[in-house]
């Protein structure tokens, strides 16, 4: 048993569906030794996947980029999603999607000829952000980002996130803020957004943050909204002066970062854009 984890959740794995407590892979398989794979969270809402498409879409960025062959056209990525939903009876939840290279040989290289990918898929409970956290807003750590330098790519080589994220339980706040050469990048799951001036500025798309899929959505809303909005290097002392921070993901949607280091952010409480880009995303999330 896994705890927190119902033994008889159904999975999707290779070509089956089994329950959470059935389903094994080799312990040759890259992924575990290697971390050599990419994964999605989808987040769904009453039934509804959230912006499918572009969770799709990186999927297909992350597998060209580790060169493992795509598994499924996408029709296939959408009937998987549509079945594993359809065996989960949970309306709101989160999809896990994760392919990795394949069970070979332990070698560095990549497999030749090539193995077949691994497959793996699941369906969790999920609680969307509480009306409290909305209301409250978060606390959060600055650090130093220590992690590669392709986090472009979703990833399962996770340990550098791991090893972000525990300083803030450790520190006893909801994320961290990173920093590389004194330039942010992004908290240890999550893409920062900060407001300077009425202006919502976000780091450039590059390798050193994950585009994540509320990077496009935030663009749009503040377009919506007529919030002024800017792709650019954001320097630490900046973020550290900044009129607002939030945060924004997949399982968090987007709150307001209230404490940065122990100092309130602007008034220290949720501030005029978070609250415009909030309703555009709740709107978005109704429409559906």
């Amino acid at each position: 048993m896994i705890p927190g984890v119902p033994g008889e959740s159904q999975v999707y794995l290779n070509g089956e569906f089994l329950r959470v407590d059935e389903a094994k892979v080799s312990v040759l398989d890259r992924g575990f030794i290697f971390g050599d794979g990419i994964y999605e969270v989808v987040p769904v809402y009453q039934g509804n996947a959230f912006r499918m498409a572009e969770h799709l879409d990186r999927l297909d960025r992350s597998l060209a980029a580790l060169r493992i062959a795509q598994p499924f056209d996408r029709a296939g990525w959408i009937d998987l999603i549509q079945q594993l939903l359809s065996r989960s009876n949970l309306d709101t939840c989160i999809v896990y999607l994760q392919v990795t290279r394949g069970v070979a040989k332990r070698d560095h290289q990549f497999p030749s000829p090539a193995a077949v990918p691994t497959v793996f898929g699941m369906i969790s409970a999920w609680t969307p952000p509480s009306a409290a956290q909305r209301e409250k807003g978060l606390a959060a750590i600055s650090i130093p980002d220590e992690r590669w330098l392709h986090c472009e790519i979703k990833s399962v080589s996770l340990l550098g996130n791991v090893l972000a994220k525990q300083q803030a339980v450790d520190a006893h706040v909801d994320e961290v803020v990173q920093f590389r050469d004194g330039y942010l990048t992004e908290g240890s799951s999550t893409n920062i957004w900060a407001v300077s001036g009425g202006k919502l500025l976000a780091p450039p798309k590059n390798n050193l943050i994950l585009e994540g899929i509320r990077y496009g959505l935030m663009g749009e809303l503040a377009l919506e909204a007529g919030i002024p909005f800017e792709a650019r290097r954001i320097s630490q002392q900046e973020v550290e002066q900044a009129d607002e921070l939030m945060l924004s993901s997949a399982t968090k949607e987007v709150l307001a970062i209230v404490s940065l280091d122990g100092k309130p952010v602007g008034a220290g409480k949720p501030g005029p854009v978070f609250e415009k880009l909030r309703a555009g995303y709740d709107a978005r999330i109704a429409a559906l």
